[in-house]
């Protein structure tokens, strides 16, 4: 998920997890760095108030997952010898943050930090929260050395917040039309040609193609799927838009009348505006997270190790997952295991956080495909947004 990032966050939200990040001056003892959003700022406040004083953490936001990824590059590329006078050379620009103890990272850039050895393993046998995790989740994070899920992998990272890929719509366009979306399939009726935005990303058109075929997100022979080429090639003459950062824009101005896109961005749009709805689609969708992970530049004491062990599985106690679930538009994967009476109220009438456990089971990860697969998706989707650009000519549908 190369590009998920919400564009609407509240300034306010920012101002104060910034003010939390920064307003202790000390040495700190651990440095972590998340994604902006995902950690409620009052979250950290509970945090701090419950550890040792003397103990001092930072917190500081990025804006986006790639900036993340490219952090942890950076950290590992960089001479440890030259240090103190790389740090004090003038930038233009923004500055490189030093090294964190722990990261933010989505699950769709595990396997490169694997294999690029950015990442070091986690140690779980003393994280007491890693049992209460789902054994997908936990599944998720247990890889080999070339990224790829396996029983018998270790533990790269800890997953904190999750989401889906949803379907949000005009709720006035749809009641004239009579009808409500509730599943894949209703992308391919006629009264939605050129009403459609969709993310540019291959995994998900692709998938969500493969799951109205009765296929997985994760299938591994294309060839072998019966019209699959023209059910996709179908699709494309529905849509006016394709985008991964601005695939809502056309959705709120009313251009297109229904969007695919990831929960984060859409349950943040649905609360803005309350004309457009949302579903999850009831044959299943696809899944990401939010992981916390150890960077391999850092050099591990037994005082950090135990410090970041901490605050993982603060961040997987009962009360810290409902105010995750409650204040970043994910939930925490925590809350899937917890009792109704342990949840907080509004998480459980919602069923965009709450996924129903008939749908959730129809749901998946993306994982990591091998090369060559990974190759057939690539081609696939060129020659299907190559066959129909030629039709596109003239129509006004925008890349």
């Amino acid at each position: 998920m190369l590009s998920r990032r919400s564009f609407l966050v509240g300034t306010g939200t920012i101002a104060l997890a910034q003010c939390l990040a920064g307003c202790n001056n000390r040495q700190t003892a651990l440095q972590i760095l998340l994604l902006q959003g995902t950690i409620p700022p009052q979250l950290i406040g509970s945090f701090h108030g419950q550890i040792d004083r003397e103990k001092a953490f930072s917190f500081k936001p990025e804006a986006q997952l790639k900036d993340l990824f490219d952090l942890l590059r950076i950290w590992q590329q960089k001479p440890q010898n030259q240090s103190a006078w790389y740090d004090r050379m003038p930038v233009i620009g923004k500055e490189t943050p030093t090294s964190a103890d722990l990261v933010t990272l989505g699950d769709y850039w595990l396997e490169k930090a694997i294999v690029e050895q950015l990442i070091r393993p986690l140690n779980v046998n003393d994280l007491t929260g890693w049992q209460r995790l789902p054994t997908r989740w936990q599944a998720l994070v247990r890889r080999n050395e070339q990224g790829m899920p396996d029983e018998r992998g270790q533990i790269w990272g800890a997953p904190y917040r999750w989401g889906s890929t949803l379907i949000a719509y005009r709720q006035e366009e749809f009641e004239k039309l009579g009808w409500l979306p509730t599943d894949w399939g209703d992308l391919w009726r006629e009264e939605l040609r050129d009403r459609i935005s969709l993310l540019d990303q291959p995994r998900e058109v692709i998938g969500l193609t493969l799951k109205k075929l009765k296929h997985s997100y994760n299938s591994q022979d294309l060839n072998k799927i019966p019209n699959l080429k023209s059910e996709l090639l179908s699709l494309h003459r529905q849509v006016k838009f394709y985008s991964s950062d601005r695939y809502l824009q056309p959705l709120i101005l009313g251009d297109t009348w229904l969007a695919v896109g990831w929960s984060s961005d859409i349950l943040a749009l649905t609360e803005r505006y309350r004309t457009i709805k949302a579903v999850i689609p009831r044959s299943g969708t696809s899944l990401w997270a939010d992981i916390w992970v150890q960077p391999a530049s850092v050099q591990e004491t037994s005082d950090r190790t135990s410090l970041l062990k901490q605050w993982i599985d603060f961040c997987w106690q009962t009360q810290s997952a409902n105010q995750i679930s409650l204040f970043t538009n994910a939930a925490s994967p925590i809350v899937l295991n917890l009792k109704a009476d342990e949840l907080s109220k509004d998480i459980r009438k919602n069923p965009l956080l709450l996924i129903e456990p008939q749908i959730l089971d129809k749901c998946e990860f993306l994982y990591p495909l091998p090369a060559q697969v990974q190759k057939e998706y690539e081609t696939l989707w060129r020659q299907v947004r190559e066959t129909g650009r030629q039709g596109d000519r003239g129509s006004g549908k925008s890349d």
